[in-house]
């Protein structure tokens, strides 16, 4: 049976959301609608300074999480915008799961996961009857991980050195199985 939900995982900086983009520009050279969030490390000087948020169909971005932020919940050495996370990330999800073939999520990590509102939107993308490719921290210990990794229609992938070059492939072949079955839009 070919699994709906496509997970990546892996250390950080084995190229996790370079992988993701690579399938989701795949599935756009086949002419399917692929929407959703994606985050991204923002670097200044060689130094990691925050990470952004962009929206796969709108190209709108904004901050997840910045090391001059002011306020906001702290995780590590940054501080979250649980509006920009919301307003861009939240909305990117669920605009995904009505009018996509497939939803993007990346990443259900620590920094996301400090939101009710994107926990929402995931399980309902979850719950969708639509693709869903996404990363999935390779250690965050999460009620809603767990829940999304344990289902019958998800599949995990760990994304190593050595299988980053060709798990592109393999996911993006997945995505395709998946998708020839399923009435498009």
């Amino acid at each position: 049976m070919t699994k709906r939900i496509l997970l990546l995982t892996g250390t950080p900086g084995v190229g996790k959301t370079s992988v993701l983009l690579r399938i989701v520009e795949s599935l756009k050279a086949k002419g399917y609608k692929v929407g959703g969030m994606v985050s991204r490390e923002v670097r200044v000087g060689g130094g990691r300074v925050g990470f952004e948020i962009l929206d796969l169909n709108t190209g709108k971005k904004g901050w997840l999480a910045h090391v001059g932020q002011k306020q906001g919940r702290q995780v590590g050495r940054y501080r979250l915008n649980l509006g920009d996370l919301a307003g861009i990330g939240v909305e990117a999800i669920t605009n995904a799961a009505t009018g996509s073939d497939v939803i993007i999520i990346d990443e259900i990590g620590p920094m996301e996961l400090c939101s009710p509102k994107f926990k929402e939107a995931v399980r309902k993308a979850a719950e969708s009857p639509k693709l869903i490719i996404g990363v999935v921290h390779w250690k965050a210990a999460d009620s809603l991980i767990a829940e999304i990794k344990g289902r019958d229609d998800a599949e995990v992938h760990l994304l190593t050195l050595e299988n980053r070059g060709s798990l592109h492939g393999l996911v993006f072949r997945q995505a395709l199985d998946f998708l020839s079955g399923t009435p498009r839009e």
